[in-house]
């Protein structure tokens, strides 16, 4: 048994389709069928059900498939480690944050990171901050900028700063030319917002709920400048941090003088895993420059 059948043995049982499964490991199905079968010979019992082509794990392929899971991610982790070891200050940083924070917050902290470390490469992915969780317990992002998650003891998390968070109305709404506002005032107009399952449309809610309100959701958006592009089309109202890097021509931003309205943005990892050297360096700039001065 090698690393080599354990990779063929975990795509069949992804597509549990033999000529799909050779084209992807792009070897022909023979010796695809050859592997597998040494495989279950080794192993004294078969791992698939065969009817025709049609082809499926059983219940021994089930349990072996946990394994193997394992023990790949295992073997990927010790060839990163000894890479790692050799060339400590290069590498590729998975990098997953709010879509509210692309405009010239990540951006800067890349290129001041960039710097001091010009062989570092970023992959960044962009989403909301379940959906960054998600990226981080599967291993596709080694750390992301997200709102507080609820309590997770897998996960760690890091507030690093504060922002506020503004009306935003039409630039010819009643309240445009208010220098503050307070959130009782927008009671009764069409709210604007994300979808549920952001983390900003939760600390949106629970700031009218805290305050006795019930906010009348009119439209909703995937993106925080979609509500923005609404909100200056005069459909409605919304409560936002300060986007930067949008046309604000047709929008008026508004201070909230009461409640205080703000959000926690905060970095997060997975606790149970292999963080690279590089990885490591980014998170401790990236936290004590929050100490420091703050972004």
């Amino acid at each position: 048994m090698d690393i080599q059948q354990l990779l063929y043995f975990r795509t069949l049982a992804e597509t549990e389709h033999m000529t799909q499964s050779a084209e992807k490991l792009l070897i022909s199905q023979s010796a695809l069928s050859r592997s597998i079968a040494r495989l279950e010979d080794e192993l004294g019992v078969p791992l698939f059900e065969r009817q025709g082509r049609a082809i499926h794990l059983n219940a021994y392929g089930v349990i072996f498939l946990r394994r193997v899971e394992k023990i790949i991610q295992e073997y990927v982790e010790a060839k990163q480690e000894i890479q790692d070891l050799i060339q400590p200050h290069t590498g590729t940083i998975s990098l997953g944050f709010l879509h509210t924070l692309s405009t010239n917050i990540i951006p800067d902290m890349i290129s001041q990171f960039r710097d001091s470390y010009p062989e570092t490469h970023f992959r960044l992915s962009q989403g909301a901050s379940h959906v960054m969780l998600e990226q981080l317990y599967n291993g596709q992002i080694d750390l992301c900028f997200i709102a507080p998650n609820e309590k997770d003891d897998q996960v760690g998390w890091m507030k690093l700063w504060e922002e506020e968070l503004f009306a935003v109305v039409p630039k010819n709404h009643r309240l445009a030319k208010k220098k503050s506002i307070t959130l009782e005032e927008l009671k009764y107009e069409p709210i604007i917002h994300l979808k549920k399952g952001y983390s900003l449309r939760e600390t949106v809610e629970g700031l009218f709920l805290d305050a006795g309100l019930t906010p009348k959701i009119t439209f909703e958006g995937d993106e925080a400048d979609t509500v923005a592009g609404l909100v200056a089309a005069e459909l409605g109202v919304s409560v936002l941090p300060d986007l930067k890097g949008i046309n604000k021509s047709k929008i008026i931003q508004i201070p909230i003088s009461r409640p205080h309205c703000f959000r926690m943005i905060g970095i997060a990892w997975l606790e149970s895993r292999y963080m690279s050297p590089i990885t490591k360096t980014f998170k401790k700039f990236v936290t004590d420059q929050y100490i420091s001065s703050g972004w």
